[in-house]
């Protein structure tokens, strides 16, 4: 579903590319020395502004190790960008394990555990290209209801639907049904009273939510809606919905050993709950993503 979220994260592009469009290196924080004998690491993202956000964490977290730091942000989709991160026109970016990986095997399973989902990836990954540590932030599918809908049920996972899935209808993306009612069926025995599809990608499934449209909707996990709206993500122990951690996409020759352990750091305290927060201010408050990360990077040392 990510190409969906790069789709629906189109109309917010203006607001993330005014604060990050530029090339510059320049640091405060750059002591003069680099840490990697002065190679530049070129940092790239996707062209929405979730990833132009991680990306400027990642640009930050480096620069803060004395690496210098070059940006090429708002690149385009996956295709464009990955051919850059093959040619050496990039070093880094940040990627999303589960659909990096049905980009490199259309074909593959959605494997539950983060663990299996990077196995798979490293072992589909050309040489030259590796990833590094995923975060335990995901940017995933999920069935997500109101607060009032999780407490007159008793919702807190997707198993709990069980009793109540014959009187309830699924707000989500055009695809969402196809790709995922069977399996939903499947592992947690859910029959629903019927599903009402979103042509625009998504964005309207929190509002159908309030207003009893949809009783439960497909609602992309740093939505900032599920901050401003209370709605309540269901939890999805029989990993259904994949996994879609926050994970750095490099060239194997790219990142120096320093570089490496500060985006590991990165990626040891980024959380779901922490991004959601990060674009909640990104796109409701109009904060330029720059100044986001660097908040985020400095209350995280």
């Amino acid at each position: 579903m990510r190409s969906l979220r790069i789709i629906a994260g189109t109309a917010l592009l203006a607001l993330a590319a005014a604060g990050c469009g530029g090339g510059s290196s320049d640091n405060p924080l750059d002591s003069g020395a680099t840490s990697d004998g002065g190679k530049t690491v070129t940092v790239g993202s996707a062209a929405f502004p979730e990833s132009v956000l991680l990306a400027e964490i990642y640009a930050g977290a480096l620069e803060k190790a004395n690496v210098k730091v070059e940006r090429k942000l708002s690149i385009g989709e996956r295709e464009v960008y990955y051919k850059l991160l093959e040619n050496g026109g990039i070093d880094l970016l940040p990627e999303y394990n589960g659909a990096l990986l049905a980009y490199l095997d259309p074909e593959a399973a959605l494997p539950a555990t983060t663990e299996e989902t990077n196995s798979a990836i490293t072992a589909k990954l050309p040489a030259g290209l590796k990833i590094l540590a995923s975060a335990a932030a995901e940017d995933n599918d999920s069935l997500t209801v109101t607060a009032e809908t999780a407490e007159k049920n008793n919702l807190k996972t997707v198993a709990d639907l069980a009793p109540v899935a014959k009187d309830f209808t699924v707000g989500g993306p055009a695809p969402f049904q196809k790709r995922f009612e069977a399996k939903l069926k499947e592992a947690y025995g859910l029959t629903f009273k019927g599903w009402k599809p979103d042509r625009s990608g998504g964005g309207n499934i929190p509002t159908w939510l309030k207003k009893g449209e949809v009783q439960v909707g497909n609602v992309f996990t740093t939505t900032p809606a599920i901050v401003l709206d209370k709605l309540v993500v269901l939890e999805d122990p029989k990993g259904v919905f994949g996994r879609q951690n926050i994970t750095p996409l490099v060239r194997a020759d790219g990142i120096s050993a320093e570089g490496q352990q500060a985006l590991d750091a990165v990626s040891a305290k980024l959380t779901t709950e922490g991004l959601l927060e990060m674009m909640n201010k990104v796109a409701t408050d109009k904060t330029d993503p720059a100044v986001v990360a660097k908040e985020w990077l400095s209350a995280n040392g």
